[in-house]
């Protein structure tokens, strides 16, 4: 009977997922109730030998998890809470095609969603003379977690089936071992193993970070958050935290359970106004009463890792600009701050050595953008020094940050970027205060 109670379980699950993908909402709710019955324990107790099994790991359609988490599908499908948006998105400046989301596919769904279906990761990983399979963090195998202090983080190995699916529910619940973990003890149809750990951010290391601790290098989100924030003393905030921020409600809807607290499945980031504006500060001030030399600074207070992170394409642009009184631009200076490529700053100097390596398109494009500000690390106020040459009057000071989904794009394409601040100041500059004097008056 138990057995026949697991097929039958099973052959629902497969049915309702294919339905769902064909004919929408409406059939889920039907599934649900299918599953409901199917599932129903027994006793208090759901026998352990009538649990549901997912053969198929890591592969599992989030579309198994959404008959019963229906909320949580909902947030980790469309986005529904955040403010994400997916715009269109230009591979390099040559490009004339933009790259956008398919139309089945929410344009404010969550990163880890379309992990599988984005246009970007995809033509990007067929960008280099000799593709290989390095997005295998957009369709990971099941993993058990590392040790938060391990020195070197590995990365997960590479899901064989349904890619597409990008990272499924089952990706992070489901254990080597084929059991469901979370962070209560629960009775569900499922067997579920309590892993404090999954509300941690060593849930996010093995995706969100590759290698050893190299300041200044991509994917080293983990490892930034580990020794530039928590171990630093800067706060206790798990990626969690602001990443996946929390309410009250039942995990699974239709079942009698009681309301918990609940990780919202939305992981806003580089594609969250929100979450970008409340990374940095900036401040500008006038180091000396008339001269013109100008002081900028730009702190990392809201995030508790390295800005920009992640991907060596993102940038943040500090854009400073000097107006005069009718509002004339006189004097303009920018930086970017973005992550390097790889353990070493970005040189143009490197770009023949690039040409000839296993990544020579992802390097050398690196390279030829040529040095370049590093990125801001987790509490670090970045103070930076401008000394305009203005002859004496009145004038305004405005400064921008412009966060940049791909700096590799012309900068005239605006399509992946955001304004995340803004800054401005008076200042009055005396005759006499040239850049030259100013210059000598100054210590270096």
């Amino acid at each position: 009977m138990v057995g026949k109670r697991r097929v039958v379980l099973s052959l629902l699950l497969r049915a309702g997922v294919q339905l769902v993908r064909a004919s929408g909402p409406a059939i889920l709710c039907c599934t649900i109730v299918a599953l409901s019955y199917a599932a129903e324990p027994s006793s208090a107790a759901t026998a352990e030998s009538s649990k549901m099994v997912f053969p198929d790991g890591a592969a599992t359609p989030s579309e198994v998890c959404g008959v019963c988490h229906k909320a949580t599908y909902k947030e980790f499908t469309q986005g529904t809470g955040a403010d994400l948006h997916w715009g269109a998105m230009k591979l390099v400046p040559s490009s004339t095609a933009l790259m956008e989301l398919d139309k089945k596919s929410s344009p404010s769904a969550t990163a880890h969603h379309i992990a599988g279906s984005d246009p970007w990761p995809i033509q990007a990983r067929g960008f280099e003379r000799a593709p290989n399979e390095c997005n295998v963090c957009h369709f990971p195998e099941a993993f058990s977690y590392p040790d938060a202090a391990v020195a070197k983080i590995e990365r997960p190995a590479l899901r064989a089936a349904n890619r597409e699916s990008g990272i499924t529910c089952a990706s992070c619940h489901v254990t080597p071992e084929g059991k469901i973990r979370g962070p209560y003890v629960v009775d569900a149809p499922h067997e579920t193993v309590v892993d404090p750990r999954i509300q941690t951010s060593v849930a996010c290391a093995y995706c969100h970070s590759d290698g050893t601790r190299i300041v200044g290098k991509q994917t080293q989100t983990f490892l930034e958050w580990r020794d530039d924030f928590k171990n630093a003393g800067l706060g206790q905030q798990q990626c969690q935290d602001c990443h996946m921020p929390k309410t009250v409600r039942k995990l699974a809807e239709d079942f009698p359970v009681p309301d918990r607290v609940v990780s919202r499945h939305t992981w806003p980031g580089g594609h969250s106004f929100q979450r970008l504006a409340s990374a940095l500060s900036l401040a500008i001030t006038q180091s000396k009463e008339g001269a013109s030399r100008l002081t900028f600074h730009v702190t990392n207070i809201g995030a508790g890792h390295s800005v920009p992170t992640g991907s060596n394409r993102r940038a943040v642009y500090l854009t400073a600009e000097v107006l005069s009184a009718k509002g004339d631009i006189v004097a303009s200076n920018d930086w970017m701050f973005a992550p390097w490529m790889l353990g070493r700053p970005d040189d143009k100097k490197h770009v023949e050595e690039d040409l000839k390596g296993p990544n020579p398109i992802a390097t050398s494009q690196a390279d030829m953008q040529g040095p370049h500000a590093t990125i801001i690390r987790a509490g670090e106020d970045r103070v930076l020094d401008w000394i305009p040459s203005l002859p004496a009057g009145e004038y305004a000071v405005r400064a921008t940050l412009t966060y940049d989904l791909n700096r590799y794009n012309d900068r005239a394409f605006k399509g992946d970027q955001f304004e995340i601040g803004k800054a401005t100041l008076g200042i009055k500059v005396s005759a006499g205060s040239d850049v030259v004097a100013e210059e000598r008056a100054s210590p270096q």
